[in-house]
């Protein structure tokens, strides 16, 4: 079947109001997880819709919460999710970030009791419609080992970056420190599919392509045949999100993909910077445009963003092709 990306956001939005979510909080979610779907992410996109619903039906999730700053200091910020969907805290987070960084040059701003991010650098957009720079780290429920262990103790934990052009599309990274993102084997295991060696391990320790396995197990950090430096930055992030700003370790969370659990608190984290406090915005769009230039040198350079970019506009006109079977999961 296909839906108009409105159309999409009003039927994600009334699954998510009829399993407990306030209308706000729904609405937002909606939107981020259209956007998701739109950018060819379905792993963040509109197969989390069941998932949340399950969550705010079974309490893991507060749908009345409502997102607030509850520590602020100079370009330091603290909002408190409530216990809520992650989306209305992140919201109010950047913009609070972006309007600090306006009077201080750069603003923190972390998320406390908070849930699933879903695409990290989606919440950044707003800082480059402003004309700043934006990073997020974000951790979840455990897993990932630290480096030379075997049980799961960090969360997949991504980074997401957003730097402005311009006259074009920002620049946008958005990774996973895990070799893969946890929602991606989450859908092979759904579809009783195989995964790639070098991706998981299971209970035991041991490597494994069967994806189910792989989520009782835990997900290999980026690097992890060669290096300890993807579980070294996973590290970095997760103290980043929990001891700086106060929100949960994932060891300490239910996982994301179990109905029944805690509410998970963990953290997100915010930096916006301006470059007019730094080199000068004129200063920093030419640097930028001058890096872009040599990298387009060579045939094949793919500038980040650039394809969730065109699947976005093409959504935007087209809208998306959505199995009716996914629409009925949702209640």
């Amino acid at each position: 079947m296909r839906l108009t990306l409105p159309d999409l956001r009003a039927r994600v939005q009334a699954a998510l109001t009829s399993a407990g979510a306030s209308p706000g909080m729904a609405a937002n979610a909606a939107r981020a997880l259209v956007l998701a779907e739109a950018q060819g992410l379905g792993s963040h996109g509109l197969s989390r819709v069941a998932q949340y619903a399950t969550h705010l039906r079974n309490g893991r999730v507060d749908g009345s919460a409502v997102a607030r700053v509850v520590r602020r200091k100079g370009g330091a910020i603290v909002v408190d999710a409530g216990e809520g969907l992650a989306f209305p805290a992140c919201e109010l987070a950047v913009g609070a970030a972006i309007a600090a960084a306006r009077s201080h040059g750069v603003a923190f701003a972390g998320v406390v009791r908070s849930h699933h991010a879903g695409v990290l650098v989606d919440h950044l957009r707003p800082a480059a419609a402003a004309g700043m720079v934006g990073l997020g780290f974000a951790n979840s429920p455990a897993a990932m080992p630290a480096a030379g262990g075997r049980h799961a103790i960090f969360g997949t934990n991504p980074v997401a970056a957003i730097f402005p052009r311009r006259g074009a599309d920002a620049l946008m990274v958005d990774l996973s420190l895990s070799e893969v993102a946890r929602g991606k084997v989450a859908q092979a295991a759904k579809a009783g599919q195989p995964i790639p060696p070098g991706w998981a391990v299971d209970a035991q320790g041991r490597p494994t392509t069967d994806a189910t396995a792989a989520l009782d197990g835990a997900m290999l950090p980026i690097g992890a045949a060669s290096s300890p430096k993807g579980a070294m930055l996973a590290l970095t992030v997760e103290l980043l999100v929990t001891a700086l700003i106060g929100a949960r370790f994932g060891f300490e969370a239910s996982s994301f993909f179990v109905d029944a659990g805690n509410r998970p608190g963990i953290g997100q984290a915010f930096v916006v910077v301006d470059p007019a406090a730094l080199a000068g915005r004129d200063a920093y769009l030419d640097r930028v445009e001058f890096l872009v230039d040599e990298m387009m040198k060579d045939e094949g350079v793919r500038l980040p963003g650039a394809r969730r970019e065109a699947l976005r506009r093409r959504a935007e006109t087209e809208g998306l092709e959505v199995a009716e079977a996914l629409l009925a999961s949702w209640g």
